[in-house]
């Protein structure tokens, strides 16, 4: 007979997923600078990459909370979000479209992770892990401003220069 799965089952795998989509952005974060074609685009993309690191060294505080091993779980989510970005890099390399697709793809990025810190934080919460909570909390406003940022960055100056 399975053994029945429990909010801590649940919860770790979670966070073995976002685990993984934050080292695999980590890596996706230069090819998405060096293919933007505004300065200020290239400059958010590399500042994002440097808050990552932080979220992936928060996330390994989390594992050490609940004693467990920092290890990610292939999260198919990530893998096609990153696809439909690498697959705008190339089909409009080149174009003014190409920072708004940019852009685009980014933002699915920071909606996803949005999604998995808002559930995490609240899992912690009705476990006790407060510390975790505050972990969450911080990824999770950074995420929020990012995605704020990007749409700036979008109505400013991408969206008009693609249209």
């Amino acid at each position: 007979m399975a053994k029945e799965k429990t909010m801590n089952d649940l919860f770790h795998d979670t966070l073995k997923d976002i685990y993984y989509a934050e080292r695999k952005i980590l890596r996706a974060l230069p090819k998405m600078a060096r293919g933007a074609q505004a300065p200020e685009l290239k400059a958010a993309f590399e500042k994002h990459r440097e808050q990552t690191e932080a979220h992936v060294e928060r996330l390994q505080q989390v594992f050490d909370m609940i004693g467990k091993r920092a290890q990610g779980k292939t999260c198919e989510a990530i893998e096609g979000i990153i696809a439909e970005g690498e697959e705008i890099m190339d089909e409009f390399k080149g174009t003014p479209a190409l920072d708004a697709g940019l852009i685009s793809a980014a933002q699915a990025v920071e909606h996803y992770e949005i999604s998995r810190y808002g559930t995490l934080k609240s899992w912690a919460k009705t476990m006790g892990l407060k510390d975790a909570v505050s972990l969450f909390d911080a990824t999770l406003k950074e995420e929020i401003v990012t995605d704020e940022d990007l749409t700036k960055l979008a109505l400013a100056q991408a969206n008009k220069k693609a249209a």
